[in-house]
């Protein structure tokens, strides 16, 4: 029993054999050479006689790969893994969203050419092609997306100049750390970091407000009333001029 595909092999395979160009039928000969680029997979298959096998698929284009890179960019979840060297399954998600989906949808979308004089199609070289880029893609999950137009290098590359341009955030715009403010953090000064705006004003309320709030106390000291001995203890708490 076979080993299970790992995700985007299987995922590959899926949709290729949704759209009807990848049948269960074996491939016939050897590859001896694939390549697999921008729109393309060009390969070489020996049997008998040497055959040379192409298969197509339209890349995107540059404001399309602008907008996948920009959209990738913005997820950092999806960042660290892409420069970990990994593809995440959310990239097919993030090009879906953006209606570049990563995979045909038709076989329309994908052309065939074998130079062996087979009527069907695929024909059993083409059918070896398949199976040889399904493998491709399990050893390297990024070819997938170099059929679309963009590398591994080149994709980590505009990745990583999407994160260096859009920087740290401005020093300027940002509200002052509190280990910055905390010695005037509870002053009535100009408020830190707002460009000397007024100073906040709190409402005026009598020094000894609390006292005459609180329940009158059953205790006396000397015969005065505990509140009133309280009064200039308040005072000189809250007055630094006492």
């Amino acid at each position: 029993m076979s080993e299970p595909l790992p995700w985007w092999p299987a995922r590959l395979t899926r949709a290729l054999a949704a759209i009807g160009v990848l049948r269960p039928a074996a491939g016939r000969g050897r590859v001896v050479s694939l390549t697999a680029g921008a729109g393309r997979v060009e390969a070489e298959v020996r049997d008998e006689c040497v055959h040379q096998v192409r298969i197509g698929l339209a890349a995107f284009g540059k404001p399309d790969w602008a907008a996948i890179t920009g959209a990738l960019a913005a997820k950092a979840s999806v960042t660290v893994q892409l420069l970990g060297g990994e593809l995440p399954r959310d990239v097919e998600q993030i090009c879906e969203a953006l209606r570049l989906p990563l995979f045909p949808s038709s076989a329309r979308e994908v052309s065939l050419d074998c130079t062996c004089p087979a009527a069907e199609v695929p024909c059993g070289h083409l059918n070896a092609v398949f199976s040889a880029l399904v493998a491709r893609v399990a050893d390297d999950p990024f070819t997938v997306l170099a059929l679309r137009g963009r590398g591994r290098e080149a994709l980590l590359e505009e990745v990583k100049n999407r994160l260096i341009a859009a920087g740290p955030p401005d020093p300027g715009d940002r509200y002052p750390a509190l280990a910055e403010v905390v010695d005037s953090f509870f002053d009535s000064g100009p408020a830190p970091g707002l460009d000397g705006a007024a100073p906040l004003r709190g409402p005026s309320t009598a020094f000894d407000a609390l006292l005459d709030q609180a329940p009158p106390l059953a205790v006396t000291v000397g015969g005065q009333d505990v509140a009133e001995l309280l009064r200039p203890v308040y005072r000189a708490i809250t007055d630094p001029s006492v």
